[in-house]
């Protein structure tokens, strides 16, 4: 078994630009569900239509690549607008059930025959990244003995935490000014805020466009590091891989979205990589008949939902989380 090879695996992907994806996902919904309460079951339709509409822009309609960002995080904020004039009214489940319906909607419109000229069917666009790349500034990738990243990722990974960072530094800002009080305030019991003459409806439409515009910079960030947009990328599974990094992490907490993605995709990589190694080769540590090499791959989501189920049982906050200020009641 080559534990260089597991070292390398999860290190990577720890700090690597998938980890940064979801990081980015999980602070919009930090923003939702962390400080004001909303039940975001679509981030993944966010980051599809900001995605397309960078790439849309870019490739069908040939329009600047900057312009082309604008119109994505513009697409992000109509978004929002259109899901939370109807719901935002209502019962947190509502909003739940459309912003699902509405991120697999999108995602099968993006995907579709009858649109193949303009979003490209389901193999999706590309030819976008060029601007991107050649700003790219290194000569060569990084080696750093246990973790090791090529050229390209190298740019991705720089340019990805700048974006990390600076969204941290904005949703600290943001919770500790007046407008994220009445933020928590809302998610606490909104008919008291209510009362005190606070219009609502607004601060948590508020909320969501800011959420939406991170999962938009997300989904923008994850086609310009993979040099294409396809939609099968925008499922619900992204949604909830990015809810379980927000959970670990703990929700309400500045930093709880980045350590909960990175500790993520450490272990999600680290165990499949782990298990790879052991089912691999003439002579495997781990006997055929009791585990298949193609099934190493599905091991690892298996252990990854029972430290879920473990952790909503024995501490529902995450690891940063505060139980006296928010708890998932996992009972």
């Amino acid at each position: 078994m080559d534990f260089g090879t597991i070292i390398d695996a999860a290190f990577s992907a720890a700090f690597g630009p998938q980890a940064i994806v979801f990081a980015l996902a999980a602070i919009g919904l930090n923003v939702h569900f962390g400080y004001t309460g909303l039940l975001n079951f679509g981030q993944a339709g966010f980051m599809a239509i900001a995605a397309f509409g960078l790439a849309v822009s870019v490739v069908t309609w040939d329009l600047p690549f900057l312009l082309g960002i604008v119109i994505g995080l513009l697409g992000a904020v109509v978004l929002a607008l259109i899901l939370g004039v109807p719901t935002l009214r209502l019962r947190a489940d509502y909003l739940a059930i459309v912003t699902i319906a509405s991120s697999e909607i999108l995602r099968l419109i993006f995907g579709a025959v009858e649109f193949k000229s303009t979003f490209g069917g389901s193999n999706g666009l590309n030819g976008f990244v060029g601007p991107y790349q050649k700003l790219n500034p290194y000569d060569d990738g990084l080696s750093l003995g246990v973790v090791s990243f090529s050229r390209n990722d190298l740019w991705s990974i720089t340019v990805g935490w700048t974006l990390v960072a600076i969204s941290c530094l904005i949703v600290w800002a943001l919770m500790r000014s007046p407008w994220g009080r009445v933020l928590k305030s809302i998610r606490e019991d909104e008919d008291a805020v209510r009362s005190l003459g606070k219009n609502v409806f607004a601060y948590k439409m508020q909320a969501l466009v800011l959420g939406g515009v991170f999962g938009g910079i997300a989904g923008i960030f994850h086609i310009l590091k993979q040099g294409s947009a396809v939609p099968t990328d925008f499922n619900t599974t992204f949604t909830f891989y990015a809810y379980a990094a927000l959970l670990i992490g703990g929700a309400a907490r500045v930093l709880g979205p980045v350590v909960g993605s990175m500790l993520f995709w450490f272990l999600i990589a680290g165990i499949g990589s782990f298990f790879s190694e052991a089912t691999k080769g003439t002579n495997p540590v781990i006997p055929s008949w009791i585990m298949e090499p193609d099934q190493a791959s599905l091991i690892r989501l298996i252990l990854l939902g029972l430290g879920l189920m473990l952790l909503m049982i024995f501490r529902p906050q995450g690891i940063f989380g505060d139980r006296r200020e928010i708890a998932i009641d996992g009972r």
